[in-house]
């Protein structure tokens, strides 16, 4: 991405208003439970929950509600989730991909094919654009105050693939195998954390010049990040702060 459209984006995960947080609470909690169903309820043996308590915390979930999230899941809560990737395209072809922990497949590829059609979209096959984007860790540290040399002496020190730093905010990228290391050694050393996810980054971009296009694209963005079975969607948008979001 480009580093202003890459920037804008990070800080918009910063400043998420209080309903989109509670939402977001409500998605973790779901990854939490899963986790917990298929590795234990030992963070200390089960490396996927471990990384997602540190997603709940950097969202400022409180302890007692993951800790009744990790029992509720240890007792044989009903639910069963699966996890299925949707492939696609936005308004003037952007590529994107929508993860999704769903309790009803026909469900929710029915919804995620009106939200495509409806703004301008359609929902492709899979393996459609996933060919555009590789799997990366991202972690994302709050900098503010920071020294950007100590900065970055501690994230290669603690195995990071890359390093970048701008606007009070740090990305540091893995390798998705070093994620759950890199991610650890950062918070023993007292790091602050905004957001830390594996995550499907493009190796190309593309811009949407034109108004009702971006407004169409804004409004997908906007229905699928608002879906109960959406987790993450991630596309190859280079201007999204050009969005009215």
């Amino acid at each position: 991405m480009s580093g202003h459209s890459k920037w804008n984006n990070i800080k918009r995960k910063k400043e998420k208003t209080d309903g989109q947080k509670a939402k977001l609470f409500t998605k973790v909690g779901r990854e939490i439970g899963v986790a917990v169903r298929m590795g234990g309820a030992d963070p200390a043996s089960n490396g996927k929950l471990r990384d997602l308590i540190a997603k709940a915390k950097s969202l400022n979930v409180p302890n007692d509600n993951i800790q009744r999230i990790i029992k509720r899941a240890e007792g044989g809560e009903k639910d069963n989730y699966e996890s299925i990737t949707y492939e696609g395209y936005g308004p003037c072809g952007i590529a994107m991909m929508v993860e999704t922990l769903t309790d009803n497949r026909n469900r929710t590829a029915a919804n995620l094919r009106h939200y495509f059609d409806k703004f301008g979209g359609n929902l492709g096959n899979m393996g459609c654009v996933g060919f555009l984007f590789t799997q990366k860790g991202v972690i994302v540290l709050d900098g503010e105050g920071l020294d950007e040399e100590k900065v970055m002496e501690d994230c290669f020190d603690a195995g990071a693939e890359d390093f970048d730093m701008g606007d009070d905010v740090v990305e540091v990228t893995t390798d998705p195998d070093a994620f759950s290391a890199v991610r650890q050694a950062l918070e023993d050393k007292g790091y602050t954390f905004i957001s830390a996810e594996v995550e499907m980054v493009p190796s190309t971009t593309s811009a949407i010049t034109d108004e009702d296009n971006q407004k169409l694209m804004a409004k997908l963005l906007d229905t699928l990040e608002d879906d109960d079975d959406v987790q993450n969607v991630w596309h190859n948008l280079e201007n999204e702060e050009d969005l009215d979001r």
